[in-house]
């Protein structure tokens, strides 16, 4: 009977054993999967070419477009040329910023791209300072304090921070140009972030950490320290004991922003790595797990105007995840799963319907541009 009992035991400890070394061979592949086999997305010169038609192709555009105007009286009855005469194209205000932004960004990183004039001669008659007169008129006007806060405002501090790093004549022309706009929109984030008692956590244009992102990168790269320490002061009031992101939440079904991760790549522009570390932990613990995987949002219907919004989202993560990784190697294989959103996105956005056309090249420019290449 003990002859038995310990041939049992023994075939008992090498079904546990055989058990173990297939478990741990299934999570090898398992992440083998996760982390080796995803292209690396590159925005080289071709892509360049391929994504600056995007723009170019709205920042003229003017119907059809959404104004999210206030009136006051008729008088405020115009169209949106005479409204907005910088930023009137691309649908929206917001998405003309940034769409000018995407050209400064591209003809930056490739001043030889194919359409290098002709993108320069745009930037010149859009962003000329009578033009740009007319845009602070709108922003001081009784009923548009709250026009574009923060998402335009964030983009708007992004194209300067662009203008403000790029070396060449035409850079200071425009950055002069646009500054009177650029100085009214810091003044704005100055007045308004003491008076915000709650953070926005959506997925949407009013997200406050994203807003607090674009600022805070403008203000670092100009040295405002009255900005920053606004920023500084409010985000950490709002962010610095929140624990335990709700990310099976997302996305919702028209997001183009992450809620948790727009707020943990702003608080890794904020706090010593030390402290961020901890705060990371106790934030988003899962995103330490080597087998960490997050599923793309998934677009239904590119010629829905809210439904493409998931696009938005996938390129957003992306850039998001790709700063919280970056100078942190416990967060490396993030980047994978960054790569695997924009591989996911890309090749859908140039050459379809305007609903996305109009915005999302600026969302896979960014994006991009925060991809690492060994």
């Amino acid at each position: 009977m003990k002859v038995y009992s310990v041939f049992f035991l023994l075939v008992l400890i090498s079904a546990c054993k055989q058990a173990e070394t297939s478990e741990e061979t299934s999570k090898s592949k398992t992440e083998m999967a996760i982390t080796d086999t995803i292209p690396i997305p590159k925005l080289d010169l071709k892509e360049a070419n391929r994504l600056v038609e995007l723009p170019l192709h709205c920042m003229n555009i003017e119907y059809p477009n959404r104004l999210s105007q206030t009136l006051g009286s008729d008088e405020d009855l115009k169209a949106p040329a005479t409204l907005h005469p910088a930023f009137y194209g691309c649908f929206d205000w917001h998405s003309s910023v940034h769409g000018h932004w995407s050209l400064v960004a591209l003809l930056k990183q490739f001043p030889d791209i194919e359409k290098a004039e002709e993108v320069k001669e745009r930037l010149q008659n859009n962003l000329s300072k009578e033009n740009i007169e007319q845009e602070v008129v709108y922003f001081k006007g009784e009923h548009n304090g709250s026009f574009e806060r923060t998402y335009g405002w964030a983009w708007l501090l992004k194209l300067a921070e662009a203008l403000h790093t790029w070396d060449t004549p035409l850079a200071r022309e425009l950055e002069s140009n646009l500054q009177p706009l650029t100085d009214v929109i810091v003044q704005k984030y100055i007045e308004f972030l003491p008076k915000l008692n709650y953070p926005l956590r959506v997925g949407t244009h009013t997200n406050t950490a994203f807003g607090l992102i674009f600022a805070y990168d403008y203000a670092q790269t100009l040295n405002d320290e009255a900005l920053k320490q606004a920023i500084t002061d409010r985000a950490k009031y709002f962010f610095l004991e929140d624990a335990n992101c709700p990310m099976s939440w997302e996305p919702s079904g028209s997001d183009f922003l992450s809620p948790c991760l727009e707020e943990a790549a702003l608080m890794k522009r904020l706090l010593p790595e030390d402290a961020f570390k901890v705060w990371m932990n106790d934030f988003l613990p899962q995103l330490k797990e080597k087998n960490y995987d997050l599923e793309v949002g998934l677009v239904s219907d590119r010629t829905d105007g809210q439904l493409v919004h998931l696009d938005g989202v996938n390129f957003s993560r992306a850039w998001c995840l790709n700063e919280i990784a970056e100078g942190l190697p416990k967060y490396d294989h993030l980047r994978r799963i960054a790569n695997k959103h924009i591989n996911y996105s890309l090749p859908g956005i140039v050459g379809d319907s305007y609903e996305g056309g109009h915005w999302l090249g600026s969302f896979a420019i960014y994006a991009l541009k925060t991809v690492k290449h060994d």
